[in-house]
């Protein structure tokens, strides 16, 4: 027979769970705010602007005055912006200004916030893909494309040359003598061109599966006359080889791909016989009660049950989702026959590890 205890309701939990419920609520009003004061470049021209009217500050960024006053609202009440009654005029403290502002670059946390928007986007095709199982396309998010690539420019590509490449010694200067450099998965293609610009007498390419990814970029690179990078446009689940480079990055790419063992067999294949591969990706582990307390971690794994997840499935996919794990991604690149990988953690990125793998 069943144990029939009674299961006893604790009112002080329950209260102290509402309340945090009415702190999820307003923090996500928050999070889309922020994002809206990071698009229409509010935060920005608001910087330094102490005491100073909506309509002041409206005409100053070039918008709707009613609108900006509602902004400032949801601003002064969540603590962002210090509003005096007296003048009605408002101020934006420079501690804040620090986290959310361009100048802010790579601590700039409106970028991050605009994923809330991302995700949101699709939320009605997600509620059906929970009774279904199906996945979904790169192109059924609205602005992913643009998000990601500002979102790589301030942690990675911002870091590429002072943080990132000295990992591995004498790789900077092997870029400086000439060497050819892949990029699996390239998004928009911001890495390769800031390498390009660094080091004129190695050649960059980059691949990506969605073309409209990178070709901002690479009309960009196009215009400032960088020969030495190239995009394409190519489905990496049927090649054999991609050539023999000497280095081949993958940032933030690998385990959303529809094979990412298959990935990096492939890159295996195409790395020169003393070549490197250089991976960044989520820094999380695969076991939940590790992630308990990462602060990111309700960020990181709603990106990737609304993204991460569902676009692997939707290419046939296994769903490893963003949170995949530090030890699952050692374990596939033993499995592609890399027998040297070292990770790392590296100071100026909380989110993220860091792959050297070799032959």
């Amino acid at each position: 027979m069943k144990d029939q205890t009674p299961v006893t309701f604790d009112e002080a939990k329950a209260e102290r769970f509402g309340e945090k419920m009415v702190g999820t609520l307003n923090g996500a009003a928050l999070a889309l705010m922020t994002s809206i004061g990071h698009r229409t470049d509010l935060f920005d021209v608001f910087a330094g602007m102490p005491n100073v009217t909506s309509a002041t500050l409206a005409d100053k960024a070039g918008l709707s005055e009613r609108y900006v006053r509602e902004w400032l609202a949801v601003m002064v009440t969540s603590g962002v912006v210090e509003y005096d009654p007296e003048t009605e005029t408002y101020t934006f403290p420079p501690e804040h200004a620090a986290l959310l502002t361009r100048a802010a670059n790579p601590d700039n946390m409106a970028v991050t916030c605009q994923f809330i928007g991302v995700m949101a986007s699709v939320e009605e095709d997600m509620v059906a893909r929970f009774r279904d199982g199906k996945g979904t396309r790169y192109h059924d998010y609205c602005r992913f494309h643009e998000v990601m690539a500002e979102d790589s420019a301030q942690l990675v590509v911002s870091a590429l040359i002072e943080h990132i490449l000295p990992v591995e010694p004498g790789l900077i200067e092997c870029l400086e003598r000439g060497i050819d450099v892949l990029d699996v998965g390239c998004g928009a293609g911001r890495a390769m061109m800031e390498l390009a610009q660094a080091f004129p007498a190695s050649r960059f390419v980059g691949i990506d599966l969605c073309e409209d990814a990178f070709t901002e970029t690479q009309v960009a690179a196009a215009r400032m006359g960088l020969t030495n990078l190239t995009f394409r446009a190519q489905d990496l689940s049927n090649v054999t080889s991609l050539g023999s480079f000497d280095l081949i990055t993958a940032f933030d790419a690998v385990h959303d791909q529809k094979d990412p063992q298959g990935l990096l067999n492939l890159v295996y294949r195409s790395l020169a016989e003393d070549g490197l591969f250089l991976m960044q990706d989520i820094g999380g582990s695969k076991d939940l009660e590790t992630n308990i307390q990462n602060p990111f971690a309700p960020l990181l794994y709603s990106i990737s049950l609304m993204h991460c997840t569902p676009v692997s499935i939707g290419q046939g996919g296994p769903g490893l989702g963003a949170m995949w794990g530090v030890e699952t991604a050692q374990e596939y690149l033993a499995n592609a026959g890399f027998g040297q990988v070292e990770t790392h953690h590296l100071p100026h990125d909380q989110l993220n590890a860091y792959f050297l793998a070799r032959h």
